[in-house]
């Protein structure tokens, strides 16, 4: 009977704690993404590019004379459909690895364990760069309205950087509602400056006049295959989204599916449509305009509708490196989770927020800036590679993930994705020898140190888990006896964190002892006789100090007991502030005592907080 009691018990509280279940993933996803969202915070990278994409396919062609600029469009024609093959691989991508992690996640389970970590150093790279090109770009262009702001790159690009921070530890979600306003206006701005060019188009010269330019190579294969490679550079942060899918909401994966082809539909449309431009108005390269500037000219004119089109594009670029701050920190927790990075990096914050992600996302592009001087031609060599290393990988080892299936259908699936890995591959090889003098070699040098790095760190958190004995079942704890055991409580005063501690103490196991070192007299006599008046039913042991030094005196004292035989724990009160900047003027010894204790005795170090009002 007790046992059908309780049946019926567990069975009506189940849907209790299922709604609990729910409202607890209700709460989490509170902090997630939308699509539109998921559009604004991971995909302005790809849809900001087409403010240099287009230029820097004209910037080779040009070179062949202004005759040749007509190709403009059919090289843009092919770049749309590698980003045609790559969106559909990338939402091939989500659905298979739902966790996120793209190009990494696919090599891992494809290609396994050193071309995982190479996708994971390429992708890396790409993610920092694209946050330091990001912001200088948009400071430069920042510079050309406002000329006074031009001796001062660095500084602008690092304000921006500071504030893309901060937004992304307060969290994703709340970053991306800031970012959807900038992200509509710009997206809106570029298709008018598309419809209004095709429809009415009234030339004004701005700037200096185009110099005349004369052609110092034929146009052939291989500067079609460099203007190519060079336009693919509106395709990074195609793969964001896939590296971020568990920043979606439920249903993530197929919110994730729904951005990313929103994505590839935007860019697509935006990049031929300012390729047919040029190409129906012959525009070319000015030293101090840029070409989106000379083509929101000859639709809007010089007013007010140019200005604001030229301001959406300086803030979009730098908002764009907000795409780093969400695929990046997601990345490094993969790989904390597979030993690869230190621990830390998967540690949530109660947001959801990878904050030590951020954080070291920020460092490191700051370091970027400060070594270039916030100049984007000194970063544009390195840009793209890194990305194109990670599309290779992720189209190759999505080929062996069919292969190895073999499901209805499956060799369309290989074809398209064995098609997009020649074709990123080509791009990667073309593009590698072009820069490759123009700094380009330091990718040879940084992406394998990273390989190694990773590897290494694996490697000692394997030997780590072997002398751990992880996975394994070991021996039965032996009680120790309550004789053997020492609770040492450090005194330097009388006072509510000393009554606390040794209340505290009283409720562990052991003997009970208070410990202060002599290093006053004066104030160790004083604390003698008071701790006679107080007489709390635990002896107070004074250490002698010869040379006045409490860490000293205590970790020399705790190691001869540990030296015994006994179990010492010391139980450390500290005074804790309720407002974080009234924190520093409380427990100067604290940090240092407790790491003192931890490296050089076996003991085991508690501690308690005494919150002040």
């Amino acid at each position: 009977m007790i046992g059908v009691v309780n049946t019926l018990e567990q069975r009506a509280a189940e849907p209790r704690i299922a709604d609990r279940r729910v409202r607890r993933m209700q709460r989490g996803d509170k902090f997630r993404l939308t699509a539109l969202g998921g559009l604004a915070a991971l995909s302005l990278d790809a849809l900001s590019s087409v403010a240099y994409g287009p230029e820097a396919i004209v910037l080779v062609l040009i070179a062949a004379g202004e005759a040749a600029v007509s190709w403009t469009l059919p090289v843009s024609v092919a770049i749309a459909a590698l980003l045609l093959v790559l969106v559909l691989s990338y939402r091939q991508v989500i659905a298979v690895h739902p966790d996120g992690g793209g190009a990494y996640a696919v090599a891992k389970r494809h290609l396994g364990r050193w071309a995982s970590l190479l996708a994971a150093a390429s992708l890396v790279v790409d993610y920092v760069l694209t946050v330091a090109v990001s912001l200088a770009a948009g400071a430069a262009s920042l510079a050309s309205a406002f000329p006074l702001l031009a001796g001062h790159l660095l500084l602008v690009t690092l304000i921006g950087l500071a504030v893309l921070t901060v937004i992304n530890l307060i969290g994703v979600a709340e970053s991306a509602k800031v970012l959807m306003g900038p992200t509509i206006l710009f997206v809106v701005l570029i298709l008018a400056v598309i419809v209004a060019g095709l429809v009415h188009w009234e030339p004004v010269r701005i700037g200096t006049d185009r110099s005349p330019f004369v052609a110092v190579e034929g146009l052939g294969i291989i500067l079609l295959l460099k203007a190519f490679s060079a336009g693919c550079s509106a395709l990074t942060g195609v793969e964001a989204i896939a590296n971020a899918v568990p920043s979606f909401r439920t249903p993530a994966v197929r919110r994730a599916q729904h951005t990313e082809v929103a994505l590839g539909v935007l860019l697509g449309v935006m990049l031929l449509g300012l390729a047919w431009l040029i190409r129906r108005h012959d525009v070319v390269p000015r030293g101090d305009v840029t070409l989106l500037a000379q083509l929101s000219t000859g639709a809007f004119g010089t007013g007010w509708l140019f200005y604001l089109t030229n301001l959406a594009v300086t803030l979009v670029l730098v908002l764009a490196a907000n795409t780093s701050f969400g695929g990046l920190p997601v990345l490094l927790s993969l790989l904390a989770k597979d030993r690869r990075v230190p621990s830390l990096f998967g540690v949530r914050s109660e947001r959801p927020v990878f904050r030590y992600g951020v954080a070291a996302l920020a460092g490191l592009a700051a370091l970027v800036l400060i070594i270039v001087g916030a100049e984007t031609h000194r970063l544009l060599p390195l840009f793209a590679i890194g990305v194109f290393i990670g599309f290779t990988i992720s189209q190759g080892g999505l080929v062996l993930h069919w292969y190895r299936e073999r499901g209805p259908g499956w060799w369309h699936r290989a074809a398209l994705n064995g098609f997009g890995a020649i074709l990123t591959a080509v791009a990667l090889i073309v593009l590698l020898a072009e820069k490759f003098t123009e700094g380009a070699w330091l990718l040879l040098i940084i992406v394998p140190a990273l390989v190694v790095n990773f590897a290494r760190t694996e490697n000692y958190y394997g030997d780590v888990a072997r002398q751990l004995h992880l996975g394994e079942i070991p021996p039965r704890p032996e009680p120790g006896s309550a004789t053997q055991a020492l609770v040492v409580v450090p005194v330097v005063a009388i006072s509510e964190v000393t009554a606390r501690a040794l209340c505290s103490a009283l409720r562990m196991r052991g003997e009970i002892v208070a410990v202060a070192a002599e290093i006053d007299p004066d104030s160790t006599k004083k604390l003698s006789a008071q701790w006679k008046e107080w007489d709390p039913g635990v002896p107070l042991k004074v250490l002698p100090s010869p040379h006045r030094s409490l860490v000293n005196t205590l970790v020399g004292y705790v190691r001869k007991q540990t030296e015994k035989g006994r179990q010492v724990t010391v139980l450390l009160a500290h005074m804790e502030a309720r407002r974080w900047w009234r924190r520093p003027l409380h427990n100067p010894r604290g940090p240092v005592l407790t790491a003192a204790l931890r490296a050089r005795t076996d003991a085991v170090v508690a501690t308690l907080a005494v919150r002040l009002d």
